[in-house]
């Protein structure tokens, strides 16, 4: 038998940045991944302190950026990276009513660091009422982190490239196979739902698309554009645009209306020809009340939960890994806010 701090079931942003806690603090641990493309893998990487609908911002934003930074740092000492892109957002107004709206709420203290007061106007793409930037905004090259943390997992035996076989699970003996662990973290997006010890917890799915095209007259590359959705470029001569939010077709492939969208989403502000090169899709586990959930099983106090990240998954990812960590080492409460008991109550 192998003895283990922790094993982590899933491989998605909760599960790498976890791991990550665990590297820091010298524990020991496997990572069980399938080796298919989670939600995660697939995702844009936007890192984003601004609700771009309604120009508002959401719950720690400032501690979870800056938490994020510092964490992109502490990684990059072992990955020899930082996979932290500079390309801030800039949002393309629709219309004057969007331009006032976006001074008036850059007064407020909340959104004052993020909501940039001097507009651009860019080229290539029409931007009649100029855009806004916004400022902390970043990217996360998801490709190289998702890359660089499953070699660096593989090199030092952290990887386990199967699924998670939960008949195999003995949590009262703390015996899961060949190893003996002291607590197992159960990071699964929507697969929490065939854990049966999980299964009844609140997520939802929460479908998105992206496409992949190829841009005949190409963009800036230091900036991400926003209009209805992300255009940016990925490298390879591709640019990411997407991504969709359906909580209706929760099929396993491809939708034909997504795609539409997004053509014609991106031809609204790009008025050159492009070639939709790939689509991808992927399911995000959100909550009702857009919080993460995180927390102990009610019967077995080796089993955890952290799940329901939606579209903020890496932010959330980073900064409420810690507090899992904190959780399950040194039984420091967790906020009531992300804590599985805020359901039973």
């Amino acid at each position: 038998m192998k003895n283990v701090d922790y094993i982590i079931v899933g491989d998605g942003y909760a599960g790498l940045f976890f791991a990550h806690q665990l590297i820091k603090n010298n524990k020991s641990f496997v990572i069980y991944s399938e080796g298919r493309k989670s939600a995660s893998q697939v995702s844009a990487g936007i890192i984003n302190p601004v609700v771009l609908k309604k120009f508002t911002t959401f719950w720690k934003v400032q501690e979870q950026i800056d938490f994020l930074k510092a964490t992109l740092e502490e990684i990059k000492s072992y990955i020899h990276e930082n996979f932290l892109i500079d390309a801030p957002i800039h949002r393309i107004f629709h219309d004057a009513n969007e331009q006032n709206l976006w001074l008036k709420k850059s007064a407020n203290d909340e959104l004052t660091n993020f909501l940039d007061k001097n507009f651009d106007h860019l080229n290539v793409v029409k931007n009649d009422y100029q855009t806004g930037k916004v400022n902390q905004s970043a990217r996360l090259n998801v490709s190289g982190f998702f890359a660089g943390l499953f070699n660096y997992f593989e090199k030092n035996d952290h990887l386990v490239k199967e699924k998670f076989d939960y008949t195999q699970l003995k949590p009262s003996e703390s015996v899961y196979k060949d190893f003996n662990f002291k607590n197992i973290i159960f990071c699964e997006g929507m697969g929490v739902k065939e854990n049966p010890f999980f299964s009844d917890i609140t997520v939802n799915p929460n479908k998105g698309h992206h496409i992949k095209v190829k841009l005949s007259e190409p963009i800036p590359e230091n900036i991400t554009i926003k209009k209805k959705h992300f255009l940016f470029p990925t490298g390879n001569g591709l640019y990411f645009y997407g991504g969709t939010y359906d909580r209706e077709q929760l099929h396993h492939h491809i939708d034909d209306s997504a795609v539409d969208q997004l053509v014609k989403g991106l031809s609204e502000f790009y008025p050159y020809d492009f070639e939709v090169a790939e689509v991808h899709f992927g399911f995000r586990p959100t909550v009702k009340d857009r919080r993460p959930i995180i927390g102990r099983h009610h019967e077995f106090n080796n089993l955890y939960v952290f799940n329901g990240l939606g579209a903020r998954g890496i932010l959330n990812g980073c900064y409420f890994s810690k507090e899992l960590f904190d959780f399950s080492e040194n039984n420091i409460p967790l906020h009531t806010e992300v804590s599985l008991d805020r359901f039973s109550k």
